[in-house]
């Protein structure tokens, strides 16, 4: 009997699947999904090279891992349509900057990264043609102000270093003298007008010190002569001479012997 159904089983016509159209687009997405992801991995690697088995006429299939096998064939086609190619790059002139001291040549430097000065660094080690000044000796010696430096276009470029009298102080701002002395001659038009306001202001720095030692002195003077005469006057005992009748005001007298001081008085 159990042979008999079996073949009566296999005889049966098979009944085919009918898809909903809901799995069917899911079949769709997950189709869409495989060929991106074989897409993404040609991408990876787009020089691959053909197979042994291309070569001998066979395919390879690759599973996908989204519900479809790829040949590997299709792969290759995708491959050579994928291939970047790459345009050579264009070639960059790099045109170097030139010494205002020496007229050599020089990529980069201290002073032109710091203050945009166009001296290398073999010019920068004479300090006396390019010497650094603090802001507060740069206000005395050019009597410039902090808008001059801050606000005035461009802003006086700077650099910062550590108080050497005291750490504790803060920085300190150092700037090229040479930017700063320019600076100055746009603000007081020439040399000589700096020079008059220097000698102007020096001056009047000479009266003020003046008017104030004398000030000091006086009052020193003053304190010394009423320290001087409260001590005669505490110490000093009159001594007075013989009595003299006065006539003519009808009063005595009598006068110290030694500061001359004179008494007068009457008698009853």
């Amino acid at each position: 009997m159990s042979s008999t159904n079996d073949a009566e089983g296999r005889d049966q016509p098979k009944k085919s699947i009918k898809l909903t159209d809901r799995q069917k687009a899911r079949i769709e997405r997950n189709r869409q999904k495989a060929l991106l992801l074989k897409q993404a991995r040609v991408a990876n690697r787009p020089y691959s090279k053909v197979s042994p088995q291309k070569l001998k006429g066979q395919s390879k299939v690759i599973d996908s891992g989204a519900g479809f096998f790829i040949e590997e064939d299709e792969e290759e086609e995708m491959t050579t349509e994928l291939q970047v190619k790459h345009e050579p790059g264009p070639i960059v002139e790099v045109d170097n900057l030139l010494c205002e001291d020496c007229d050599k040549e020089f990529v980069e430097s201290y002073l032109y990264n710091s203050f945009d000065k166009l001296v290398c660094d073999n010019c920068r080690q004479n300090e006396d043609r390019h010497p650094l000044i603090t802001r507060t000796d740069a206000k005395n010696k050019y009597l410039l102000k902090d808008a001059d430096f801050d606000r005035r276009e461009p802003a006086l470029r700077f650099i910062l270093r550590k108080n050497p009298h005291n750490p504790r102080w803060g920085e300190m701002k150092l700037y090229l003298e040479s930017q700063v002395h320019a600076r100055a001659l746009e603000v007081w038009e020439s040399e000589e007008k700096i020079e008059e306001e220097l000698e102007k202001r020096n001056e009047n720095k000479e009266k003020a010190k003046q008017k104030k030692y004398d000030k000091k002195m006086k009052a020193l003077r003053m304190s010394v002569r009423s320290s001087l005469w409260r001590k005669e006057s505490d110490s000093h005992v009159h001594e007075f001479g013989e009595e003299e009748f006065e006539k003519d005001e009808d009063v005595y007298s009598k006068t110290c012997k030694t500061c001359g001081h004179k008494m007068t008085y009457e008698k009853m």
